[in-house]
């Protein structure tokens, strides 16, 4: 800190001092990156500034430890990123794009001076990182450094979040400029400012309360607007005002996990089937914090029919303007829009507790087909994937995190957690992949919680394929000294590939989705962890509870068996494969 309060008096300061001083003035708790020669004045700055560095061992682990630090704080969180990191990095910001994570990635790129010469390690950063991203720029002046990183940290965070990119040549990181604190311009702050909320015209909130209060079978669909708005609380409180059934757009962030006797699953007819009839039977379908695209059928039948008023509520003008087939948009942050909609509710009688009876029976009749199901494969070795997801939520406690990292392994498990939350489970949070579908990023997301979140377990539930992908990063729990579980679904293969062959090649024979029975156990253990492989679906609490015991990063490798999920099953039916050909 000495260094700190030495260097803020020095009239030139290197630019890579100005990029941490930037950060840590916006109260940056952690920067995710690998250490390299290029980016080295930024990390000198960040320790001088006792700004924590977590050293990953590439750039996409470090992006998605980014991503998942901003999942759970819902604010920026920083990736820092050499020249030759830039490509590592791409799939991260990949992911964070499609969840709308606020992440701000630094790169350092090749010098300016030799722009367009083929300068050492020279690629065009920004134009790689543009269609990923809400803003990406270069910064051709040291001097501005500040001004740019407030300007993307104050772009990621706001109206509809999203990663953004800041590429900054190596020879102005280690270039001297004015230091800000000695400058004469008129100063600007650039701690982090105020979130600006999109306020709803009046007339248009009361246009919504009367088609609400005229609707017999209405349905709420959710999505990630409604996480990054914080509007968890004011959602519940509205659908119990309106006696309304919730979905989740798939792949959105998990907003409940057994917490909202309203919330019925996903909107997805495959993975929760009693959507199809709640669906198609609905008078009025809300939406709020989501785009119509392509998890939502874009609007159209047959998940959304034409029979039913479509609303749509967004906090950002962009999210509004996709919104075609919508009858309705509102532009309006969700939290707002929720909290005035169940004020105005305040004291009245619901007119759809019948509906939310029948929403409630198609549920109970659902869920206990699934618990059928695993009783009927209780003998069966390996075990099924479904039974697997159903013993690992049981052996995860109300203050714990489950991550979610895979295929099947990600389809069955959405299932097991429905059964959780009709039971009223409660936990923590569920983290996934987005809407992309990036499998390998669970152990980073799962990494990112225990750091954040030191006295909650996490329990990562991978698929091995999912593990194969992005899972070597669990070196840097041991390193951090971060006690991770890793639960694996060990089938041996790409199980929803494998299917999907299957199923529509001719020859019926799968190719290039075999794995041979790999030890993932043995590699914690080797590693200095914890480690176990069983077959028994009534061991695998107590091998959980063990590993956690173990207060080391830890694997349960579980042995099961491929088995052709209703997502993939409706993928392969000839009508699905018509709309995708």
């Amino acid at each position: 800190m000495q260094n700190k309060q030495a260097l803020s008096r020095h009239s030139r300061v290197r630019g890579g001092w100005l990029v941490a001083q930037t950060l840590a003035t916006k109260k940056t708790e952690v920067v995710f990156t690998m250490s390299g020669g290029f980016i080295n004045p930024v990390i000198e700055g960040l320790v001088q500034h006792g700004v924590r560095v977590v050293n990953a061992p590439d750039e996409r682990i470090a992006g998605h430890l980014a991503d998942g630090w901003a999942r759970s704080s819902r604010a920026p969180a920083v990736c820092l990123a050499g020249p030759e990191g830039m490509g590592n990095a791409v799939p991260a910001m990949l992911e964070a794009f499609g969840q709308h994570s606020p992440v701000l990635f630094i790169t350092g790129s090749s010098t300016i001076k030799r722009m367009g010469q083929g300068g050492f390690k020279e690629i065009d950063h920004v134009r790689v990182a543009d269609p990923l991203t809400k803003y990406s720029v270069l910064v051709t002046d040291g001097n501005r450094i500040p001004e740019f990183i407030n300007k993307a940290y104050e772009i990621c965070g706001s109206g509809n979040p999203g990663p953004v990119h800041i590429s900054i040549p190596t020879d102005l990181l280690y270039s001297s400029f004015d230091n800000p604190n000695k400058r004469l311009d008129r100063p600007f702050s650039l701690t982090a400012q105020p979130e600006h909320l999109a306020w709803p015209d009046p007339g248009e909130i009361n246009t919504l309360f009367d088609k609400l209060e005229k609707a017999k079978r209405p349905v709420v669909i959710a999505g990630n607007g409604v996480w990054w708005g914080r509007a968890e609380t004011e959602l519940a409180r509205f659908a119990s005002r309106y006696d309304v059934p919730v979905l989740i757009v798939p792949y959105h962030q998990a907003l409940f996990e057994g917490q909202l006797p309203y919330y019925f699953g996903l909107a997805d007819i495959h993975q929760y089937p009693p959507a199809e009839a709640m669906l198609r039977d609905a008078d009025l379908i809300l939406s709020i914090g989501c785009r119509l695209d392509n998890m939502l059928n874009f609007g159209n039948p047959p998940l959304v029919p034409k029979t039913a008023e479509l609303i749509c509520v967004n906090g950002s003008i962009t999210e509004v303007a996709d919104n075609h087939a919508a009858d309705v948009n509102l532009l309006g942050h969700p939290r707002i829009v929720l909290s005035k909609l169940a004020e105005a509710k305040e004291g009245s009688e619901p007119v759809t507790r019948e509906w939310l009876k029948t929403c409630r029976q198609d549920r109970s009749r659902w869920i206990g087909e699934l618990q059928e199901l695993i009783r009927k494969e209780s003998d069966s070795r390996p075990m099924h994937p479904l039974a697997l997801s159903v013993e690992v939520i049981n052996a995860i406690g109300s203050n714990d995190f489950l991550v979610i990292d895979g295929g099947d392994t990600h389809y069955w498990a959405e299932m097991a957690l429905n059964i959780a939350a009709f039971n009223g489970k409660p936990i923590r949070g569920v983290f996934h992949p987005g809407p992309n579908s990036l499998i390998g990023c669970g152990i980073s997301f799962g990494m990112a919680l225990k750091l954040m979140h030191p006295t909650s377990n996490v329990v990562v539930l991978s698929g091995d394929g999912a593990f194969l992908s992005g899972g070597f990063g669990i070196e840097l729990a041991f390193n951090e000294n971060v006690p991770i579980t890793v639960v694996i679904d060990n089938n041996r293969g790409l199980s929803s590939i494998e299917q999907q062959q299957r199923r529509i090649w001719d020859s019926g024979e799968p190719c290039g989705t075999a794995f041979r029975d790999v030890p993932f156990d043995g590699l914690f253990k080797g590693l200095g962890g914890h480690g176990i492989t069983i077959d028994e679906p009534s061991e695998i609490a107590h091998a959980i509870r063990e590993a956690i015991a173990s207060n080391l990063p830890a694997c349960v490798n579980v042995r099961t068996k491929g088995v052709i999920s209703p997502l993939v099953e409706a993928l392969t039916d000839r009508r699905a494969k018509s709309s995708i050909e």
